[in-house]
């Protein structure tokens, strides 16, 4: 298991317009070459837009992306047709495949802070697809087939447990609260990557959110 602690993720995003990011594995300039995936995850933001912030129409290829808001609301547009509000216990999903373009926008009133996960797809190309659960039930897997993963959304209480799943590859973010996995304690924004995860649990230390990857 290797733990990656929140004070270890590149900074980027652009402060003066009211866009702070943070980034779990390599990304734009912020390149290391030791630190280009796991598994299916090739990226994991964490986006924090003000008011009227946000990111103008830009491309993406080849990557499945997962979109989960912790607070705030997401307005999402895309070149396939679809705008949408995503909302905190919304899954967000948009595989883009050969090519599609979206924005992204805090259009509230209030702050914006999203978590967001990039999939590298088993297979390029395709058409591109749009999803959105919302509200997404606690301990309901989501599928990415198109990625080899599970998603599975954990809100736990005080003193809960949660099986890790048994996988090849599992990516664990913790979204808030406080969490103990495999001898190590994990707070808001750290990340476990486990290869070859057996028996396994997470117990939380306070009310927590998790999001865990099951991947092959």
């Amino acid at each position: 298991m290797d733990v990656r602690r929140s004070a270890e993720r590149y900074p980027g995003g652009d402060p003066q317009v009211g866009i702070q990011s943070w980034h779990a594995f390599s990304f734009g300039p912020h390149y290391d070459p030791d630190n280009l995936r796991f598994g299916a995850v090739i990226a994991c933001n964490e986006e924090r837009l003000a008011p009227g912030a946000g990111f103008d129409e830009h491309p993406h290829s080849h990557t499945e992306i997962i979109t989960w808001v912790v607070e705030g609301e997401l307005s999402h547009r895309d070149s396939t047709g679809h705008l949408t509000r995503v909302r905190p216990g919304d899954v967000q999903r948009l595989s883009s495949a050969a090519g599609v373009r979206h924005v992204e926008r805090n259009d509230g009133d209030s702050p914006l802070t999203f978590v967001q996960m990039w999939l590298a797809p088993l297979e390029p190309g395709g058409e591109p697809s749009y999803e959105i659960v919302h509200g997404i039930a606690d301990s309901t897997p989501y599928a990415v087939p198109e990625a080899g993963a599970m998603l599975h959304v954990r809100r736990l209480v005080p003193g809960e447990r949660t099986a890790v799943p048994d996988a090849v590859h599992v990516y664990v973010h913790v979204v808030r609260g406080e969490v103990s996995l495999g001898g190590e304690k994990l707070g808001p924004g750290d990340a476990a990557r486990i290869t070859d995860a057996r028996d396994l649990e997470a117990q939380a230390a306070t009310g927590a959110e998790l999001l865990m990857w099951e991947m092959l």
